[in-house]
């Protein structure tokens, strides 16, 4: 576990230190929660002790699982002094440790692979789970003793077990997942409006439930679900844990003021438990959704990263045509200006001629280089107004020196008088590098010796520029065309399929859409571009 986090300090401090720390946590919450027991057995409608006992085996491990027999029995025999013959407090806390030290030994076996932070939800499902069954059992095995010594009436049996069995579920489900999540995060909540609105909320819900009216009373408690899926749906699995808490603690007191009936106990405690289910199932998908996002995002950079790198294929044979070219010139021209000094007399008029043509074209390699700088260095995006039609031009000509090599006819069509667009350019200008060469590629899968790819642009109805890249290929396969925008959707057999995918998340990064059409003689692939008209508008209202 990292040092940063919470339980570090557990970790740091002596074994017997820290067990004695939570047998005097455990004694404390024990004593606060003793409400409406069913004596002379102790009994309880809420045992959130036993959410500690779950919490400590798994934060600090097995070898605090001794501490689980001890505690009990000090509670039981000294601290609320049930009056139970000596053998059943024995007998009753190797019960409990037994059954509680079980369960949590089993999930923290390795081959598990329970995460304690619970950031899975199956972590948490796993947690609910083994906590429903060891419950059960502990609660059966535990009555069944108190039976056998002729503690609890025969006809009593069943209704005692499950009150036992709810209430320690119910510690479970409502402590050991808001200590995990507060001893392995290393940010809690942050205190906000919302949240004391939130507060707020769940004490008028129960006075609400607890002032209103005694005939209705548990028919109200579903009033609780309002804040609680609240804290679940804006806060996530850390939010609704201590939500949950504050529900149970508000309950518990206001059922000891309102002086709740022990028939109606049971009620509630079924309620609680369906409560809490519900948040923590909740939290953890809103929890779960919010990883996924966040895995999206960093996907999405890493595509991105990667289209440019994929990119620079194309234009590394586009730099080494354009390249060559002044490169011969300037050798040429060299020659000739050594040529015109060497001559007798020196002919310098025809050397200085050569050596400016020379110069200029040192000044189109270095453009040439700038260019393919600026196209793979990542950077944020800059929207600034630019010229459409040097956009395209642009990027065509990234990709002409490929297009000739396969025999594909690269062709550009631009309306009069484009508006400037507002977009970043090296952007823009990769994703129609991507589907110029997707392009190319379904031309050339398709087997046309007459390949032949348009690119326009002109303005839509709605003012905005509208680029479309048209080939007369095969199209695109009706089996994939409805995913055909997804990404890793492909039948290239060496395709990674994210030009498209990328071509539309630059498309609706800029306030557009990407727009596919297939016939039977070939595909086009549009997307719309804001104007600066547009946007001067925007800013104006």
């Amino acid at each position: 576990m990292a040092r940063n986090l919470p339980v570090s300090v557990l970790f740091s401090w002596p074994p017997a230190l820290a067990g004695l720390a939570y047998l005097v946590a455990y004694v404390a919450i024990d004593w606060l929660s003793y409400i409406s027991p069913i004596t002379p057995i102790g009994v309880t409608p809420w045992n959130p002790a036993t959410g500690l006992s779950f919490a400590l085996v798994l934060l600090l491990g097995r070898d605090y699982i001794p501490w689980l027999f001890i505690a009990p029995l000090i509670v039981n025999a000294f601290v609320l002094g049930l009056p139970l013959p000596p053998a059943v407090h024995v007998l009753g806390a190797a019960v409990v440790g037994a059954g509680y030290g079980a369960a949590t030994a089993f999930l923290t076996m390795p081959s598990l692979g329970f995460d304690r932070t619970l950031s899975t939800k199956r972590s948490l499902m796993m947690l609910i789970a083994v906590a429903a069954v060891s419950t059960g059992v502990v609660a059966v095995v535990y009555v069944g003793l108190l039976a056998a010594f002729g503690l609890v009436a025969a006809a009593d049996v069943t209704v005692t077990t499950a009150q036992l069995w709810i209430g320690d579920m119910i510690g479970v489900t409502v402590l050991t997942p808001f200590l995990l999540i507060g001893f392995t995060r290393r940010r809690m909540l942050v205190p906000s409006l919302e949240l004391g609105a939130l507060v707020i909320v769940l004490a008028l819900t129960l006075a609400a439930v607890f002032g209103l009216s005694d005939t209705f009373r548990v028919k109200q408690f579903y009033l609780f679900f309002l804040p609680v899926m609240w804290m679940a749906v804006r806060f996530g699995l850390e939010g609704v844990t201590a939500g949950l808490v504050l529900t149970q603690v508000g309950l518990m007191a206001a059922m000891q003021y309102a002086g709740v009936q022990d028939s109606e106990v049971t009620a509630y405690q079924a309620l609680m438990i369906v409560l809490a289910l519900t948040g923590l199932t909740i939290g953890a998908v809103v929890n779960e959704q919010l990883r996924t996002q966040a895995q999206l995002r960093q996907n999405q950079e890493a595509l991105e990263r990667a289209a440019r790198l994929d990119t620079m294929g194309a234009f590394a044979a586009v730099l080494a045509h354009e390249i060559n070219q002044p490169l011969t010139a300037i050798s040429n021209y060299t020659r000739l200006t050594k040529m015109a000094v060497e001559k007798q007399p020196p002919d310098n008029e025809a050397a200085r001629q050569a050596a400016g043509h020379a110069v200029a074209q040192v000044d189109r390699a270095a453009e040439v280089v700038r260019r393919l700088r600026d196209l793979i260095q990542l950077g944020h995006n800059e929207m600034v107004p630019q010229s459409a039609a040097e956009l395209i031009r642009e990027a065509v000509s990234h990709c002409r020196f490929e297009m000739q090599a396969n025999h594909v006819a690269l062709e550009t069509r631009l309306a009069r008088n484009l508006p400037l667009v507002v977009c970043d350019g090296l952007q823009i200008q990769q994703a129609l590098i991507n589907l110029i060469r997707n392009a190319a590629e379904s031309i050339k899968g398709g087997g046309r010796p007459d390949g032949r790819i348009l690119v326009e642009a002109d303005t839509s109805e709605l003012g905005r520029v509208i680029v479309t890249v048209r080939d007369n290929g095969p199209g695109f396969d009706p089996v994939i065309l409805e995913r055909a925008l997804t990404p890793f959707t492909t039948t290239k057999r060496e395709g990674l399929g994210l030009g498209l995918a990328l071509a539309r998340s630059t498309a609706e990064a800029h306030g557009g859409q990407l727009l596919i059409e297939s016939t039977g003689g070939g595909a086009a692939v549009s997307f719309t571009l804001p104007t600066s008209i547009e946007n001067d508008q925007r800013m104006l209202k």
